[in-house]
């Protein structure tokens, strides 16, 4: 995926994957995706470079860089 200098992770993942897909969310396993883009909602949630719990909307992509969709911790209830 190719990404615009000084774009985040979450404005590439908004215009390459359906929103669905981007996040799911306990307890109910719905779907999330970025809202507010400004570091204050955590809908945002990704792994990045192994790490959980990234905020997508505050990291700029660089090359080499491994994103992905974080996993919620439990099944759905």
């Amino acid at each position: 995926m190719l990404a615009f200098p000084g774009e985040t992770v979450a404005a590439l993942l908004l215009r390459s994957v359906p929103s669905d897909a981007y996040r799911r969310a306990d307890p109910l396993l719905e779907a999330r995706a970025p809202l507010c883009l400004m570091g204050v909602c955590f809908d945002c949630l990704v792994t990045i470079d192994g790490q959980d719990n990234q905020q997508a909307c505050l990291i700029a992509v660089h090359p080499g860089m491994r994103i992905e969709r974080q996993l919620p911790s439990r099944g759905a209830v």
